[in-house]
């Protein structure tokens, strides 16, 4: 296991989920102590998953192989029902999967892929003149992606878990999450979200950086 510094459980508190489609579950939102990047990361736990023993230290595993997503917050999707993404739209379907089957979100404070809410909306300014979101954020300067999951792994061994199935279209989070440690037992893909908005989007995750995700333009382009 990497040389991370353990975090611990702050909090947990039962709050009720509302969405405006009408679904509803109960979840308890689990707040941390230590996480490497100082940022107020949350874990959303659902339905009834089998964790193991918290804080089990190096070497340990939890009993079960729960279902997890890493949300990374979209204040535009997530919270305005932006049609510029899928973030919203997977927000919703992730929470209802993982409470279906038991398991946790972590719902993780990166905007704008790592790059924060204020170059986020510079980036959609650029996007806007013809550039896909990778090209826009390299045109400001800034990573494409400048995501880091040490956070994340240090809240899922503070939850017992050190082996699960996550629900993402994104290699780079397995990638990332196996060298941290973490055993990735198969990774489950989201469904796909398209709108006129956010086609363009879409088609650049698959072509620079393999999303898994099925869009029917780009089967020629994919194949072999």
């Amino acid at each position: 296991m990497p040389d991370t510094p353990a975090a611990t459980q702050r909090a947990r508190v039962r709050v009720p989920l509302r969405f405006p489609d009408g679904y509803s579950v109960d979840a308890e939102l689990v707040t941390f102590h230590g996480l490497a990047d100082g940022r107020e990361h949350i874990a959303v736990v659902l339905g009834e998953p089998d964790l193991g023993e918290p804080d089990l230290g190096a070497g340990g595993e939890g009993g079960g192989v729960p279902l997890v997503r890493l949300h990374s917050e979209c204040l535009t999707g997530d919270v305005f029902g932006s049609a510029r993404c899928d973030c919203g739209p997977q927000l919703r379907e992730a929470v209802e999967r993982i409470a279906r089957t038991g398991g946790v979100l972590l719902y993780l404070r990166q905007e704008g892929r790592g790059i924060g809410l204020y170059n986020k909306l510079d980036a959609y300014a650029l996007q806007d003149q013809g550039l896909d979101t990778y090209e826009a954020n390299a045109a400001l300067g800034l990573p494409e992606d400048d995501r880091d999951y040490t956070a994340a792994a240090q809240m899922l061994r503070a939850l017992g878990i050190t082996r699960l199935d996550l629900l993402s279209n994104n290699p780079d989070k397995a990638g990332q999450l196996r060298d941290l440690g973490i055993t990735v037992h198969e990774r489950v893909p989201t469904g796909v979200f398209t709108t006129p908005h956010n086609v363009r989007y879409l088609r650049a995750k698959v072509l620079q950086t393999q999303h898994t995700l099925p869009l029917p333009e780009l089967t020629d382009l994919t194949a072999g």
